[in-house]
């Protein structure tokens, strides 16, 4: 039985109205008029269900009915809410997940399901219960069937829902299967993009990457004319391969030193499915780098999420470099008709293709100067409309990431921060001195580290002010530490020297970290079960902006603005121990 069917047994057995039971419990009657209609549930252990225990009783007291026990109404009440709060976050699970891998817009969802768009996204965010779950999810599915239902959707969604492209195929069971997974007891098995990404992004190592493709044995030919036509067309995907490499040879090989301008709204699964080319665009890419070109590249976003994911992971090694800036194009565009526009001082590559057709496209290479200063207007036409899909900030720009961090700890909101090691803002100066003197650090450097951590502590409390910080953290066993040593957080000042703790050292900061959060009220702390991460720290700033900051190899920040990708970061869920 649900919350809301019992609470209305309730009412009706003692024969009372909303309003009653409402001062009975010290609850407005909004709030209890939501709990009957099931638009929203208490917690097992607030204060609210407390509340409404207590009035309940207090009303059959009233009316003489002495023979309701407090316990007994607060462990009917609690079962249910056991019970729809482990079906809600399996359905919520659900639902954010097919949103996220078919790139669904919530507005347009919102219009189809006669909804409103805020509502939606409270839903999503766990702030708000369906009133009606079983219209709600009829509705949703409903929705998808007939917006999503192209091949390559399907093939998107049958591996979310265990099944085959042709199991849904058939509007009625595509429906069935939908419908079907929403009230499964089990999350999905399928793998989270979001985290896959990450660890692309903890495991990378710049100088390992550029040994791995001889990068720094790549000699840029001197510039010569390209034995290319100065136009050619290629027809089908394999064709447009061929050019794509013929573009970054000509680029590579002529005198030009202008940027290179990138976009491509092509579907990138059918890229992939090449072992082979993937290599060679690298490579080429690597080569136009190398020659010290800078590219400006614009992201599809309104791809399906897997996708999007996977076209972002191939770019990681090029952020790394700081020679590419990433954009992207706000709002929902057309899922029709595909562009590829590729641009450098001396060719263009253009191209289009239908979705689901990529292998009837047409893509025309040109050298004509005419042409090329058409393609190079409409590039930087395109980039003028765009927005940066991050910024990046390596050594070179801290003294901007420092504005930028002076900025925010101005605005107000909550922050959320997962960490792969204690809070560097935590722990004290003779602690830090020690260590800096333990690992050999000279006097000088050892200054200059202690004046950047103070400004970050200072950048902390300055924060803490007003809003709140939850910090999670990994808290190691010994055997898990002497496997593992954990390293000194230093990503915020730029410094890649490794500092490791010893155990002691670890234990000391741990209880600086604990006493900090005791002394500060808006700070909370929360150990992580497992170690998300050993070499990122992600900090989220609730609403606003999610940055993902590397350690090492090289210390770099990726501060991330995009919407969906900050919900995803937002909703990354790692195994918690309460404190």
């Amino acid at each position: 039985m649900k919350f809301n069917q019992r609470l209305n047994e309730y009412i009706e057995e003692l024969q009372c109205s909303a309003k009653e039971l409402a001062e009975a419990s010290r609850l407005s009657a909004t709030v209890v008029s939501r709990y009957r209609t099931g638009e929203r549930v208490p917690a097992a252990d607030s204060e609210q269900l407390q509340k409404l225990v207590s009035g309940i009783v207090n009303v059959a007291q009233s009316k003489g009915k002495n023979e309701l026990e407090k316990e007994i109404v607060f462990q009917e009440l609690a079962d249910t809410l056991k019970e729809n709060d482990w079906n809600y976050d399996i359905f919520l699970k659900h639902f954010n997940a097919i949103i996220l891998v078919l790139n669904i817009n919530i507005a347009e969802m919102a219009r189809g399901i006669n909804y409103d768009a805020s509502y939606i996204s409270r839903i999503r965010s766990g702030q708000r219960h369906p009133a009606n779950m079983e219209n709600f999810i009829e509705n949703i599915s409903q929705f998808i069937v007939k917006r999503y239902n192209k091949t390559t959707d399907l093939e998107i969604v049958a591996p979310l829902l265990n099944v085959s492209v042709a199991d849904i195929e058939a509007e009625p069971r595509y429906l069935a299967a939908l419908l079907e997974w929403f009230y499964s007891e089990e999350s999905s098995q399928k793998k989270d993009d979001i985290s896959e990404f990450l660890k692309q992004v903890d495991e990378f190592d710049l100088d390992e990457y550029i040994k791995a493709i001889h990068f720094d044995e790549m000699k840029v030919p001197p510039a010569l004319p390209v034995q290319l036509p100065t136009s050619k067309n290629y027809y089908g995907l394999e064709a447009m391969k061929t050019g794509t490499l013929d573009f970054l040879k000509a680029t590579v090989m002529a005198k030009s030193m202008e940027d290179v301008y990138v976009l491509d709204d092509t579907p990138i699964a059918d890229k992939a499915k090449d072992s082979d080319f993937p290599k060679k665009w690298m490579f080429g890419i690597a080569m136009v780098l190398k020659k010290g070109l800078h590219i400006h590249m614009v992201h599809n976003l309104n791809r399906p999420f897997e996708e999007m994911m996977l076209g972002l992971e191939a770019w990681i090694p090029l952020y790394m470099t700081g020679q590419v800036s990433p954009y992207y194009l706000k709002g929902v565009h057309n899922q029709v008709f595909g562009h590829f526009l590729y641009t450098s001082g001396v060719a263009a590559l253009s191209g289009e293709s239908i979705a689901d057709y990529h292998d009837h496209g047409k893509y025309y290479l040109t050298k004509n100067r005419t042409e090329l200063s058409y393609y190079r207007q409409r590039s930087k036409d395109i980039i003028s409309q765009a927005n940066p899909l991050m910024e990046i900030y390596r050594k070179a720009e801290e003294d901007t990431f420092q504005a930028f961090l002076n900025r925010d700890a101005l605005e107000d909101g909550s922050r959320h921060e997962l960490l792969s090691a204690l809070p560097i803002y935590t722990i004290s100066d003779d602690l830090l001195v020690r260590m800096l003197q333990r690992n050999g650090i000279d006097n000088e450097e050892q200054q200059q580290i202690i004046q950047k951590v103070n400004e970050l502590k200072r950048i902390t409390e300055e924060i803490l002010k007003k809003n709140p910080i939850r910090t999670e953290i990994p808290e190691p066993t010994k055997k898990e530490f002497q496997e593992h040593p954990m390293r000194l957080s230093l990503s915020g000042i730029f410094y890649e020297q490794e500092i490791v703790y010893t155990y002691e050292e670890y234990l000391e900061h741990l209880e600086q970290t604990k006493t900090f959060a005791e002394i500060q009220k808006n700070y909370s702390l929360q150990r992580m079960k497992v170690e998300a991460f050993r070499n990122i720290q992600i900090t989220i700033h609730e609403g606003k902006w999610a940055m993902v900051s590397k350690n090492k190899c090289p210390a770099i920040h990726f501060v991330i603005r995009h919407p969906k990708l900050c919900n995803a970061l937002e909703n990354m869920v790692t195994p918690m121990i309460e404190p």
